[in-house]
């Protein structure tokens, strides 16, 4: 079997599937042959959360874009030893790529796992120059439950002030398949908590105009987290004077801007789009 079609197979169980070994499996079948981080660091010794690091080719690195990126997983699975192969595209791409550990339900729920996004930031502005990325150029991307981090750390002012930052620090903020006005039921209550906070985890409730700039990817078929989301997202950063991109990938589901990481083939819009949002164009 042809390996487009074989690794669209794995992605389709990643779409039905929140966690278990067919996702590992998936996950580490698109790692094969992916080279290990370049460094992996302890960034919270409280919480026990480790991030790896990806530097870009030596003649992009000293002044390279940095991207923290945070995977998905429903706020309740995932490993960033899980996504090699996103690190080391972007790497690939001139960005120094940062993949970040979170802490994930049942051992914290919301906002801890926010407070560990921001936790991640405040090491990689710190940080970033020894590794060749540029601390003034940080931005934070993430997958799904990743995008809805990403999205409150920049419009949600509190979380980086614990750090002495805020939102506008950032330079930039990319969502793939992100929630961003979602519905909490289900298995969704206990992780998020007494409904008083629910509007807290949606990044829609926060745009007031002092956002970094936002790229919004979804696909028009996503079954998982409705592309209204991202649709509705782009119209607040619009209407509030926001600087804002939305990229709507057709007929493509939820797990199609990672399956575009991990072979640009099969949308080359995703990684281009990215690239030239961070300015590595």
């Amino acid at each position: 079997m042809p390996r487009r079609r074989m690794f669209a197979g794995l992605l389709a169980a990643l779409c039905a599937l929140t966690a278990g070994g067919c996702q590992r499996a998936a996950l580490a079948w698109a790692n094969r042959g992916v080279d290990r981080p370049d460094a992996s660091v302890v960034y919270s010794a409280e919480h026990a959360l480790q991030l790896d690091v990806y530097r870009p080719p030596a003649a992009a690195s000293g002044s390279a874009p940095v991207v923290v990126f945070f995977y998905g997983g429903g706020w309740n699975s995932g490993r960033r030893e899980d996504y090699r192969f996103v690190g080391r595209r972007l790497a690939d791409a001139g960005m120094l790529a940062v993949v970040a550990d979170y802490r994930t339900w049942p051992r914290a729920g919301f906002p801890a796992f926010v407070h560990d996004g921001a936790q991640a930031v405040a090491w990689a502005r710190t940080n970033a120059s020894a590794h060749g990325g540029d601390p003034g150029r940080v931005f934070v991307a993430g997958h799904s439950a990743g995008a809805q981090i990403a999205a409150l750390l920049g419009t949600d002012p509190r979380y980086l002030a614990a750090h002495g930052l805020q939102p506008r620090m950032l330079a930039g903020v990319v969502g793939l398949s992100g929630p961003y006005d979602f519905n909490i039921s289900g298995d969704l209550v206990p992780i998020f908590g007494p409904p008083s906070q629910w509007p807290d985890a949606q990044a829609l409730n926060f745009v007031d105009g002092d956002e970094p700039p936002f790229l919004l990817l979804h696909g028009d078929a996503d079954t998982r987290v409705e592309a209204r989301d991202s649709q509705l997202m782009a119209r607040q950063l619009q209407a509030r004077g926001g600087r804002v991109e939305l990229l709507m990938l057709e007929g493509a589901s939820h797990t199609a801007p990672l399956a575009a990481l991990y072979d640009p083939a099969r949308d080359p819009r995703v990684l281009q789009a990215i690239r030239a949002f961070v300015g590595v164009d």
